[in-house]
């Protein structure tokens, strides 16, 4: 399953097409620094439709919850990030939205009758055989949704499905017999396992330093900021009835509850509280940083000095951003938020990354050189020991054999058969990573008996990824694709 995922994520969108109803049931997984709510600004804009970043948070959520569940619960969020599960959701997102905009194009829509059929048959949504509203608001709530959210997911969801509806696949015995010799056929190998334990490394001091020579300008430390910081606390303001009210007028439509409906005064009251607090805040630290660039700072006032580089945690990496685009003829950083508090930063120097010492990047070359020299002496025992190399020897074996091979993990097992039906050569070598390599030589093939609905599934599946493929990328094409939100 992971395997497939991994092999095939880039079409996951259109080929495993992943309903609103899918993720009832399936929890809520943030990751980084970014916000959520209703008014969430977008990440990007396919063609004339904005993807939100509510939209993102519940498509890496479903993401995350599949293969959680593929990991059978062990899947981690460093795990996420080396899957790079933030590029995969926002790349469905987009994929979805270009099928959306051709949907418009056609002038196609969901109607409400459509919609209500769907969300009235669901079982999730049902008691004692029938559909329920209290039950439909409750799993929604569980879930954290409101009724409004779901069903514009649904909606999409649904006009997807529809618009892909007029590209209906066919299949002709021709197509089944060709998929049937290319995705049928089972191996008798011989292979062989290299790791890099099977080598050794000159990695004296000598030898780093004479490597750590010709790379010095690779190895530098990081720019540090020198900066004088004036810290506004959050400020807490007396209640006032009056005040209260007037602003809850002004801003009730932002105060909801999970059902979607707007919240009395009473039951906004603490987040009232809070924006009047806020609101108090950000206007004296306002007050503050003109004071500070006219140099006329209340003395009651600290003015701390402050050094930092990007591995400093004092700031987020947005603020940080804005600090290292700061200069000597324009060094103050309005007022921004720092937990609770607002920060108000004047540059004062700039220290530039220099050539780090041996000593200092003696760790980091090691690593580096050692890396470099595993992948050369691996593949150098590779180009030895191929052509009569003595291994161990599989049973008839297809992409689909689950058992792992001896001397791999049950994911290299997969990866390596994978990759071994790809191959044209009747001996060679498969890379898994930097430090192992699987060496093969193919001994017997022979053709499996399959069903014909077996033999039809392939083609359809084969169709759909071809068709799929073509159609984003005439989308692509014809709709422009604008993302907001920097590298994910």
């Amino acid at each position: 399953m992971i395997t497939w995922m991994q092999r095939h994520r880039k079409y996951l969108v259109v080929t495993m097409w992943i309903s609103a109803i899918a993720f009832i049931g399936a929890g809520f997984v943030g990751w980084g620094q970014y916000s959520y709510g209703e008014k969430a600004t977008a990440v990007a804009k396919v063609g004339e439709l904005e993807i939100s970043m509510r939209e993102l948070q519940q498509g890496y959520s479903r993401l995350y919850s599949q293969y959680n569940k593929a990991f059978k619960g062990n899947f981690d969020e460093a795990q996420a990030k080396s899957f790079g599960l933030e590029k995969q959701a926002l790349k469905q997102l987009v994929d979805q939205s270009l099928i959306l905009n051709l949907a418009q194009s056609y002038s196609l829509r969901v109607t409400d009758e459509e919609l209500l059929t769907v969300i009235t048959s669901e079982k999730a949504f049902t008691k004692d055989g029938k559909f329920d509203k209290d039950v439909y608001q409750k799993v929604l709530r569980q879930n954290n949704l409101n009724i409004h959210e779901y069903e514009e997911d649904l909606t999409k969801t649904l006009l997807i499905q529809k618009t892909m509806g007029l590209f209906a696949q066919k299949e002709y015995p021709i197509e089944t017999k060709v998929i049937n010799s290319a995705l049928n056929i089972a191996d008798k190998i011989d292979y062989k396992v290299l790791t890099s334990e099977m080598i050794t490394i000159d990695d004296s001091e000598e030898t780093l330093k004479k490597f750590w020579e010709g790379q010095k300008q690779e190895y530098l430390t990081l720019p540090k900021y020198q900066l004088s910081v004036v810290t506004q606390p959050r400020i807490t303001v007396a209640e006032d009835g009056a005040a209260m009210q007037e602003y809850y007028k002004a801003n009730r439509h932002d105060y909801k509850g999970e059902d979607g409906k707007l919240l009395t005064f009473e039951e906004a009251t603490p987040k009232i509280t809070a924006a009047l607090d806020e609101k108090a805040t950000h206007k004296e630290a306002l007050r503050n940083y003109i004071a500070f660039k006219k140099e006329k700072l209340d003395s009651a006032l600290t003015v701390e000095s402050v050094s930092i580089d990007r591995d400093s945690s004092l700031y987020s990496a947005e603020v940080f951003n804005e600090i290292t685009a700061l200069t000597t003829d324009a060094p103050y950083l309005k007022p921004r938020k720092n937990g609770e508090d607002y920060a108000i930063i004047r540059l004062e120097s700039v220290t530039p990354a220099k050539p780090k010492s041996f000593e200092m990047a003696r760790d980091a070359v090691k690593d580096v050189y050692t890396s470099q020299q595993k992948q050369i002496k691996l593949q150098q025992l590779v180009k030895d020991s191929l052509e009569d190399f003595q291994g161990q020897t599989t049973p008839f074996v297809t992409r689909e054999y689950t058992e792992s091979l001896e001397g791999l993990d049950t994911t290299e097992s997969s990866q390596f058969l994978n990759a071994l039906f790809d191959q044209q050569e009747k001996r060679g070598s498969i890379t898994l990573t930097n430090e192992k390599i699987v060496m093969f030589n193919i001994l017997e093939q022979e053709l499996l008996k399959t069903s014909k609905t077996d033999q039809e599934n392939s083609v359809l599946r084969l169709k759909a990824t071809l068709l799929d493929q073509g159609l984003i990328k005439l989308l692509e094409s014809k709709y422009a694709v604008e993302i907001y939100m920097g590298e994910v």
